[in-house]
């Protein structure tokens, strides 16, 4: 579906998912030889090179002193701001020239032991800031499915065929795209007339 999108034009300067796709070395590898910087979550048991030997990423950062990490805000949240501490360190993998992979960790500010690894490869001049924003962005794609499963049933389907699978999501992603931009339009609307009063 990513090259599908990539060959039609669609506009992405990330490629942001779950730790399901962050396992997945054959799409990290190939996102790396198209170009296209992600950011992809990993569990607490991902592996990665750190000193010639094969670590897990939770026993990684445990060694990361606590002047390292910064506070920074992601977004809006349904309770406020969403700020979280965050730590980057480079990973010595090889990379074509000007890009770099990185281990991204997020950290809860009023639970420090609740944290988020994400494997990252991007530009080498990204900064912290930007990653960090990067990751907070599937808040939005987890809030619009959630969203899509209340309002168009994505999530009401019997999975017997790919082709039937294929053919129900994209009805109902089509569908909460049109919910979507009407929503926004009548929002758009609704705040000229009321300031027009």
């Amino acid at each position: 579906m990513l090259a599908r999108a990539f060959a039609a034009g669609v506009p992405a300067a990330w490629v942001t998912g779950d730790s399901v796709y962050g396992y997945d070395s054959n799409l990290r590898g190939w996102l790396q030889a198209e170009h296209r910087p992600y950011v992809l979550a990993v569990t607490r048991a991902h592996r990665i090179w750190d000193g010639g030997v094969q670590r897990r990423v939770e026993d990684v950062v445990a060694d990361v002193p606590d002047e390292t990490w910064q506070r920074l805000t992601v977004g809006a949240g349904s309770k406020g701001p969403r700020i979280f501490d965050w730590v980057l360190a480079r990973l010595p993998y090889a990379t074509e020239p000007g890009f770099t992979q990185w281990l991204l960790v997020r950290r809860s500010v009023p639970e420090p032991d609740d944290l988020a690894y994400y494997r990252v490869f991007g530009p080498e001049a990204t900064t912290l800031a930007e990653l960090a924003r990067v990751a907070g962005t599937r808040w939005v794609i987890e809030e619009g499915f959630a969203r899509a499963k209340g309002e168009v049933g994505l999530d009401q389907y019997e999975v017997r065929r790919w082709d039937g699978w294929y053919r129900h999501m994209t009805l109902c992603l089509l569908a909460h795209a049109f919910l979507e931009v009407t929503r926004a339009a009548a929002n758009r609307e609704d705040k000229k007339g009321a300031s027009a009063t």
